[in-house]
């Protein structure tokens, strides 16, 4: 038990820290000499990142950190759990995923204040069951290209989620996190439901604002 718990605070604190490496602010920096927080929607994320500057280098450049400051941290908890408790990898992976959105939605790094965490909830939920992955990231695109709104896309995969997962058999410990991720991401939607009520929330598009 207590290896559980000291192996819990270390992926806790890393996955926290690493997730709060924010991609869109870094690039938006190095490349554009300006800060992305006050542009376009005025979040510092991948959507917005894009929304303003387009499919350019620096937007797959800020996506890649993104993604790979979840899959590193989930990756090396779901194996050291793995390794280290029965049936502990799953665990291990959606413990850790939530500590990095929690790291990008809240980072220490800018003063807690972060981005939606979508793009690091789609980049690591594979490790927790690859099957619920491919089935939720299905009804996201099929949303995303036909009604085209990503944040009801993305809000939609969060809360089908942990659905699937109780069909697949996940452990309790593995649905509460997951339902505790859903909420989390819903709930850093708040605005956009405001807006998709209203009617006034923008639509996806594969060009920049500025084009």
């Amino acid at each position: 038990m207590t290896d559980f718990i000291i192996l819990s605070i270390i992926a806790a604190l890393a996955s926290y820290l690493l997730g709060g490496i924010n991609g869109a602010i870094i690039l938006s920096r190095l490349v554009y000499h300006e800060d992305i927080r006050t542009k376009g929607s005025g979040n510092p994320g991948f959507t917005n990142f894009k929304r303003v500057h387009g499919f350019c280098p620096a937007t797959f450049a800020a996506m890649a950190i993104d993604i790979f400051k979840t899959i590193i941290p989930v990756v090396t908890f779901m194996l050291l759990f793995g390794s280290s408790f029965e049936n502990g990898g799953q665990f291990g992976a959606v413990f850790s995923l939530l500590f990095c959105m929690l790291g990008h939605c809240f980072p220490v790094w800018y003063k807690f204040k972060g981005g939606k965490a979508v793009l690091a909830y789609l980049s690591g939920i594979w490790f927790v069951d690859w099957r619920m992955g491919l089935i939720c990231f299905g009804i996201f695109v099929v949303i995303l290209l036909t009604i085209k709104y990503m944040s009801l896309a993305s809000m939609t995969f969060a809360f089908t989620s942990p659905i699937v997962l109780f069909f697949l058999g996940s452990t309790w410990q593995v649905l509460l996190t997951s339902a505790i991720l859903s909420v989390l991401v819903i709930a850093r939607h708040h605005q956009n439901i405001v807006r998709l009520c209203k009617g006034t929330e923008s639509k996806f598009s594969l060009k920049s604002k500025k084009s």
